[in-house]
């Protein structure tokens, strides 16, 4: 239940008990602990954003334009290191929606269903009275798009679903449209916000989340925006060489997945990989150009909540599901343990509660994105299951929080039969050092000093001077593992295509 009334709820209060003695019915009213706005939240989630492409990143592309991005991070904060806790579709999302780190949800791959015990935030919210709704994609159960529990309202699609004329199932009834994915899901968000939106001035809060399938592979941003960047600058990374220098003291699979799936010397182009392949630059343009109108759709929705007059008393909150390598170590994608797969881009807004421009540097995870609702919404936290991440809502005020906050997090990653070329990672990473550590190859493990090489190009794992502190952090890693039942690691039965294929360097 919600901890507080709405000014609506008290005046319904009064009415049921007007028999009682006037002034024992007024004393009643005056204890009703009054609030004067709902506490609304809209959570937007994108797929496979770079943490530092967004134009007002000092990293961006001089050339990308992100202004509505730009406008939260502008009007509320930036969580400047924000993280996964797994970088992959499903596992992700699960750790967003249950406030679990994957060890304890047990989604651990793309490939199979939520357990049917998972309990996501969304359902504490309706139990609270809130308005719930879900617009966008799922992707937990690969090819089920059906309405999931914890919402009133859903529009969703099997899978990855398509940028272009997507079938969406709304409500349990599936319709064919034709259009961009992200426009079309725009619009149904927007539909929803019209119906919830006055109702919530009256007492009735909501909670919408929409989840683009923008940015995900294959890329592909709508006409209007096609070819918007071809031919601008690209500043490719120094690790993406393929040189001695690069490659000299990393792990030996980290080289050989240049030339297999999400490598960059392979390049996945279908589900068949076939020749010829695109080019890099094209790949990274296409991204750009979809980042855009990702960022384009996202105004919109901002927009209607200024339309609606709802904006000064909704908790906006963006982040990615996922980081994305774009040849960096000669990658294209995710799952690893390096910075560009881990790091997410998050912002927070809400006008009275968030000081403008506000910059948050603690670090930030998808699993606190549970917690802090609850606690913004003034839903306690459940016993069981015990959510793993902390509110944010402290340093979001610019509180000073009370418990003392993370020094560190682990991060965990388990070897999928359909994409073989990343093995299973543990890591640990703290403000400056990252330990990593590989499951089941003939290889090296990992160590980086993230102040002086904030590329990881250089891994310090075989230098004595680091042998204590390296050992310190293994030590680390392992008890947080294991006393959370996290070296427990599922083997699960082979399901759907494997991509295997390895080209021979040329």
């Amino acid at each position: 239940m919600r901890r507080d009334l709405s000014i609506a709820a008290c005046i319904t209060s009064f009415m049921t008990i007007q028999r009682l003695p006037c002034l024992w019915a007024f004393l009643l009213v005056l204890a009703c602990p009054l609030v004067a706005a709902p506490a609304n939240v809209l959570l937007i989630l994108s797929d496979d954003h770079r943490y530092d492409f967004m134009s007002f990143m000092e990293e961006a592309p001089e050339f990308l334009e992100t202004p509505n991005l730009d406008r939260l991070a502008k009007e509320g904060a930036h969580l400047a290191n924000a993280f996964v806790s797994t970088s992959l579709c499903s596992p992700s999302r699960a750790s967003i929606l249950t406030g679990q780190y994957m060890r304890n949800h047990r989604v651990v791959d793309n490939q199979r269903p939520v357990p049917p015990a998972t309990r996501f935030f969304p359902e504490y919210l309706q139990e609270a009275g809130y308005r719930t709704g879900y617009v966008g994609k799922w992707h937990m159960g690969h090819e089920d798009d059906n309405p999931r529990k914890g919402f009133d309202h859903w529009v969703s699609f099997a899978g990855q679903g398509t940028y272009f004329d997507p079938t969406f199932n709304i409500n349990g009834k599936r319709k064919d449209f034709k259009g961009y994915n992200a426009d079309l899901l725009t619009d149904q968000a927007i539909d929803w916000l019209k119906q919830v939106g006055p109702a919530s001035k009256k007492g009735k809060p909501f909670f919408l989340q929409v989840g683009y399938k923008a940015v995900h592979y294959p890329f592909q941003p709508p006409p209007r925006h096609a070819k918007r960047y071809e031919g601008k600058k690209i500043d490719y990374p120094e690790t993406m060489a393929n040189t001695e220098e690069n490659y000299l003291s990393q792990s030996l699979w980290i080289k050989e997945r240049r030339y297999g799936i999400h490598g960059i010397d392979h390049m996945e182009t279908g589900a068949l990989d076939k020749d010829p392949v695109p080019s890099f630059d094209e790949l990274y343009y296409n991204f750009c150009e979809t980042v855009h109108a990702l960022d384009e759709n996202i105004g919109r929705v901002l927009d209607q909540l200024d339309k609606l007059g709802i904006a000064d008393d909704t908790l906006v909150i963006y982040l990615g599901d996922n980081g994305f390598a774009l040849g960096e170590h000669g990658f294209y994608d995710k799952r690893d343990a390096f910075e560009e797969s881990i790091r997410i881009p998050m912002l927070a807004r809400h006008p009275k509660l968030i000081k403008a421009g506000a910059r948050v540097e603690k670090m930030a995870l998808n699993v606190d994105l549970a917690p802090t609702i609850l606690e913004y919404a003034g839903v306690d936290l459940p016993k069981k299951p015990k959510m793993d991440g902390q509110s944010l809502l402290p340093l979001l005020k610019g509180q000073k929080n009370k418990k003392k906050w993370r020094e560190h997090f682990v991060y965990e990653y388990h070897w999928e039969w359909n994409f073989p070329a990343t093995p299973t990672t543990f890591a640990i990473r703290t403000d400056s050092e990252k330990y990593v550590f590989y499951h089941g190859v003939w290889d090296r493990n990992g160590f980086y000093d993230l102040k002086s090489d904030p590329h990881e190009r250089h891994n310090l794992i075989r230098i004595p001077a680091y042998r204590e502190r390296i050992l310190e952090l293994r030590e680390k890693l392992f008890d947080e593992l294991d006393s959370s039942g996290g070296l427990s690691i599922p083997i699960r039965r082979p399901k759907n295509e494997q991509f295997y294929d390895r080209k021979l360097p040329r």
